[in-house]
């Protein structure tokens, strides 16, 4: 190809590129609003979240990068109520969820182990049920996992000890059955990440043929 056409496609090249981006923007804002539907707000923290316009960047506790792409969801003790909603696993370039102190209730949506740049999740001090999922086990960049102070249940997902880069995990204060991993990633965390799980009877010992009995969702 010719260099004066190569220039002459490059405009055209731009604009697909740069409405691939505003379309990705606009379905993070969906996202974000599903999120705004499914919640009450009394305090208004939410206001800001106008549908209306063309991406979320613009809302408070909201964070973009240069690409008009949604990095952060900072929304701690903002004294929300109601449940979080599977459109979470758009955002696409999340890297923080911080959702901790207010009263989400429901189940964690299987969902959100799609969110690839995910680095820290905050889910602590909520009323939220059900099992940790197992999809979590694919957030290769996750470094904090907080969901103490809930009331989920189940057994810990096995999978999650492929977390090599997993710093800090603090389960403690639910419901969780069976036995905690001990392996992989797993092996640095000392009992306090557990502790208070009345049905949890302590770390697996492998090859224990009961280590995953009674702790299935």
């Amino acid at each position: 190809m010719k260099i004066w056409a190569m220039f002459h496609l490059l405009p055209a090249f731009l604009l697909l590129s740069s409405l691939s981006e505003i379309t990705k923007a606009n379905l993070e804002g969906d996202a974000l609003y599903a999120l705004r539907r499914a919640v009450k707000d009394p305090n208004g923290v939410l206001a800001s979240w106008d549908p209306t316009l063309v991406d979320p960047c613009t809302w408070f506790h909201v964070t973009c990068d240069g690409d008009n792409r949604v990095t952060r969801l900072d929304l701690g003790n903002a004294k929300l109520s109601g449940n979080l909603v599977p459109e979470l696993g758009k955002l696409e370039r999340l890297q923080y969820l911080e959702l901790y102190m207010n009263n989400l209730a429901g189940s964690i949506p299987e969902e959100l182990g799609g969110l690839n740049s995910l680095v820290s999740l905050d889910l602590y001090h909520n009323n939220l049920t059900g099992c940790i999922p197992g999809s979590f086990s694919k957030l290769s960049n996750l470094k904090f996992l907080r969901l103490n102070s809930n009331n989920l249940t189940g057994r810990i997902p096995r999978e999650l000890t492929k977390l090599g880069n997993l710093k800090i995990l603090d389960v403690s204060h639910n419901d969780l059955c069976g036995t905690f991993p001990t392996s992989g990633s797993f092996s640095k965390f000392s009992e306090e990440s557990f502790k208070n799980n009345p049905r949890l009877e302590g770390p697996e010992l492998m090859g224990f043929v009961r280590y995953d009995v009674g702790g299935s969702c």
